[in-house]
């Protein structure tokens, strides 16, 4: 999810705790740790500055947003917390756990994917059901915000009710999209999903030999083919992982990839990004 999301559920997290008995000191540790944890498996993004070898692609979201780094962050946040407030409080273990846990898992469900299972695994997790940016979780915790002078009982109860709702729709749109994959996975030899920013709807990409297409379907509408790509699946991509490190890291990153081998350009892109022509995943070199 993007930075946005990942704050609001941070802010959504302290919301739902019961504060009821809390100082002000308190309060202001407990909103920094829940919002803090919430980004704290962003914190990767730093890795860009060392990183040149090319493998920035898989080092974000990679180790820092592990299943087995999520009690690493609480223990963290929950010493802070220790020195900030000069006791003991164990909601500032919970909190923070569960705050990095759903950023964690969150992010599995967008096409970009985590390295959910390292470092015992280099398998990257993705389930592609979500959208980076999903208005409804936006919505669903604006109403209650605004809503929040209406609501006649304790206010953590409010935001306890939000999660109800963001998790409900999180599995709705997910069990959706399994089955349109489902639907498409005898018909192809590789499937991946992208969801769509409009909701219950995804594209479906599907891959055969040289041929990818690209559908935007929907489980209660036609499928609407977008895109049909050639794949050089034959080209020899040594010199291009030689010169362009990058390109073999999205070579094992993506699910799958589109080979372009042209007479202007050797290159690679991941079709779940394909939009308009292009996809923003492309590493190439030109040919001289």
């Amino acid at each position: 999810m993007d930075t946005i999301t990942h704050t609001l559920f941070g802010m959504t997290i302290y919301g739902a705790v019961d504060k009821r008995q809390d100082d002000k000191k308190t309060k202001i540790a407990m909103f920094v740790s829940a919002v803090g944890a919430s980004q704290i498996p962003d914190s990767d993004v730093i890795s860009s500055l060392w990183d040149t070898e090319g493998m920035y692609q898989m080092w974000h979201r990679g180790i820092t947003h592990s299943l087995f780094m999520v009690p690493i962050w609480a223990l963290l946040f929950f010493l802070l917390s220790i020195w900030f407030l000069k006791r003991k409080d164990w909601r500032f273990l919970w909190v923070p756990l569960i705050a990095v846990f759903i950023h964690n898992t969150a992010d599995l469900f967008n096409a970009w994917g985590t390295g959910y299972l390292e470092p015992f695994s280099s398998i990257r997790v993705t389930f592609g059901t979500i959208p980076i940016v999903d208005f409804v979780i936006w919505t669903i915790i604006a109403i209650a915000f605004f809503a929040r002078k209406l609501w006649n009982k304790e206010r953590h109860l409010l935001y306890r009710l939000v999660w109800i709702l963001i998790i409900a729709h999180v599995a709705l749109q997910t069990s959706q999209g399994y089955v349109l994959y489902k639907q498409y996975e005898d018909k192809y030899e590789q499937v991946a999903l992208s969801a769509s920013f409009l909701p219950w709807h995804f594209s479906v990409i599907g891959k055969n030999e040289h041929t990818v297409e690209i559908f935007d379907d929907a489980l209660f509408t036609s499928p609407k083919l977008q895109y049909t790509l050639k794949s050089a699946d034959e080209a020899d991509l040594d010199t291009l992982f030689t010169e362009v490190p990058e390109a073999k890291t999205l070579y094992e990153w993506s699910p799958f990839v589109v080979i372009v081998d042209d007479k202007e350009r050797l290159g690679i892109y991941d079709p779940r990004f394909y939009r308009n022509g292009q996809s923003f995943l492309f590493e190439y070199i030109e040919k001289q």
